[in-house]
């Protein structure tokens, strides 16, 4: 059996930033197993596979070691591959997911995201938290299942330097660290090694979190965020009520083919 794939950088409009995904247009399921052990073998933080139903599409993202119920980057890089390589020609794609109805739009030259907004309860967080980070002891610490810490500045996201070892023992899907941006409205790194991915170079699902607590505390319904990993991404936030639009560009990088014997 031979399948398509893609791999997409996203949020971003040239190639070799923003966070790479890989694309698996399927015409039926494959076994969970067999999804795993693709995703594994693309070693990339997501693998998208999607299926057709009716006028939508079953959307489901793997880590190289687990699936998850939401991936942003790897959802507007599915709807990329979708409008840019096969045709589809309607004006927004609707996803069904373990996290509910997505859909995905045009918008001037970006892809426009609309997912449901997390609000975070503050939290007391275990002190290893801080330790496995290298930061200081603070009460601005929220959690669902991310933990998100705010901290002053956009030097202190930079300068973080976990230790995944101790990281991963924390009982999280992964840990935001944001602050207010000195040339955007907020900026974050997202690491989460429990998921088999140290540090996401840009994640769209930890915005669904981020960008409703920067709205309120910057009392601004549009935000421009940035994550400011190595390869780095940029993003634009836009609040709806208990929805988050989440805007980006995205390119391909390499289309092929998986040979499943």
């Amino acid at each position: 059996m031979k399948l398509s794939i893609y791999q997409v950088d996203a949020f971003t409009d040239t190639l070799f930033a923003g966070n790479p995904a890989a694309i698996v247009p399927l015409s039926e399921w494959l076994r969970d197993e067999q999804m795993q052990k693709i995703a594994a073998e693309n070693n990339l933080s997501e693998t998208a596979f999607f299926v057709k139903e009716g006028d939508s599409y079953r959307l489901r993202w793997f880590t190289p070691t687990t699936e998850v119920d939401l991936c942003g980057h790897a959802t507007l890089a599915t709807a990329h591959v979708l409008f840019e390589e096969l045709g589809f020609e309607g004006e927004e794609i609707v996803f069904k997911s373990k996290s509910g109805i997505l859909t995905v739009g045009r918008e001037g030259g970006m892809l426009r995201m609309n997912f449901p907004a997390v609000e975070m309860p503050r939290v007391k967080p275990p002190e290893v938290l801080f330790k496995s980070l290298g930061l200081k002891k603070t009460s601005d610490v929220y959690k669902t299942d991310d933990y998100m810490i705010i901290v002053d500045s956009e030097s202190e996201v930079a300068a973080v330097k976990p230790d995944m070892k101790m990281l991963k023992e924390i009982p999280a899907r992964g840990v935001i660290v944001t602050a207010k941006g000195d040339e955007v409205d907020f900026v974050s790194r997202f690491f989460a090694p429990q998921s088999g991915v140290d540090e996401d170079p840009v994640t769209g699902s930890a915005h669904t979190k981020s960008a409703p607590f920067w709205s309120k505390k910057l009392g601004k319904k549009e935000l421009n965020a940035r994550q400011i990993s190595k390869r780095g991404g940029d993003l634009t936030c836009r609040m709806k009520g208990d929805r988050v639009e989440i805007l980006g560009h995205a390119v391909t990088y390499l289309t092929g083919e998986i040979n499943l014997g």
